[in-house]
C-alpha cells in the first residue's frame, strides 16, 4: 500500500503543520490533509475514506480518544497513530486498538516508523490478535498479545514476557487476568498469568502442580491448580 490519503488532526497550528510538513516528506504519502478540530475531522471522516488518521489525544471537546472510539465503530476504520506528548494514555491507545503512539516533540524517522506500521496494518491482522503498548528507553512501540509468555505482577504494575525479553507496563496483574481470559490467559498464581498456547508442559508431582513455557518452569499455588486443570480439560474437549 503506497501514495497513501491521510487526515492530521491537532488543536495546536504548529504542530499540525509540522506533522503535515513532515508526513508529505514521506514517499508513502499521497495525500495529507490537516485539520485543527476533531469535529471538523469527523465530519471529513463521514464523507469520505481515508488510509491513516494521525491524532493529537488532548484537545478541546471531542478529544483524540472520543474521536478514534467513533472510528473503532466504523465498518472499516482506518489506522490509528497517536501523536501526543503525554505518555500516560498508551493503555487507553491500546485498547482502541491504534497502530503506534508517538510522542512529542516529533522525530522523522520516528515518525516513518508509524508509517510502516500503518502500511503493515493494511494487510490481514492475526485473528483475535491486539497490539500491547510498550516503552524502552522513552520510545513506545507495540508488540502483539500473541507473543506474550506469561505475565508476572510487580506490585500495581505488571512484567510482559516474550520469546525475545520483557516488558514493564503500568497495568495490574488483576486488570489484565480479567480482560485476557477470553485469549487464553490464565492464573496459576496470584503473582502470575499464563497464556495457554504457550504452555509445553504441565508437571506433577508429591502433589504440586508446575506449568513449562520457553524452558522455564512456573510453579502453580494450590488454590488455582483445580482452576488451570478445569481450563485444560476443556481446552482438550
Amino acid at each position: 500500500m503506497t501514495h497513501l490519503k491521510v487526515l492530521v488532526i491537532d488543536d495546536e497550528r504548529p504542530a499540525l503543520d509540522e506533522l503535515t510538513f513532515l508526513l508529505g516528506r514521506d514517499p508513502r504519502i499521497g495525500e495529507v490533509r490537516g485539520t485543527d478540530s476533531a469535529t471538523e475531522a469527523l465530519r471529513v471522516l463521514q464523507a469520505e475514506e481515508v488510509d491513516a488518521v494521525f491524532l493529537d489525544i488532548q484537545m478541546p471537546g471531542l478529544t483524540g480518544l472520543d474521536l478514534a472510539q467513533v472510528l473503532s465503530r466504523f465498518k472499516n476504520p482506518p489506522p490509528v497513530v497517536f501523536v501526543t506528548a503525554h505518555e500516560e494514555h498508551a493503555v487507553a491507545a491500546f485498547e482502541l486498538r491504534a497502530v503506534d503512539y508517538v510522542l512529542k516533540p516529533v522525530r522523522e524517522e520516528r515518525l516513518a516508523e508509524a508509517v510502516r506500521r500503518v502500511v503493515e496494518a493494511g494487510g490481514p491482522a492475526p485473528s483475535g490478535d491486539v497490539q500491547i503498548p510498550v516503552e524502552r528507553g522513552g520510545v513506545t512501540r507495540f508488540i502483539n498479545r500473541s507473543e506474550i509468555t506469561h505475565v508476572e505482577a510487580q506490585g500495581d504494575y505488571a512484567r510482559l514476557h516474550t520469546a525475545e525479553g520483557s516488558h514493564l507496563v503500568r497495568t495490574p496483574l488483576s486488570s489484565l487476568a480479567e480482560q485476557w481470559a477470553a485469549a487464553g490467559f490464565v492464573r496459576i498464581h496470584r503473582s502470575v498469568l499464563v497464556a495457554l498456547p504457550h504452555v509445553e508442559e504441565v508437571r506433577s508431582e508429591g502433589g504440586r502442580v508446575s506449568v513449562v513455557i520457553g524452558g522455564t518452569e512456573l510453579p502453580v499455588s494450590r488454590r488455582h491448580t483445580r482452576e488451570l486443570r478445569s481450563v485444560l480439560t476443556r481446552r482438550e474437549l
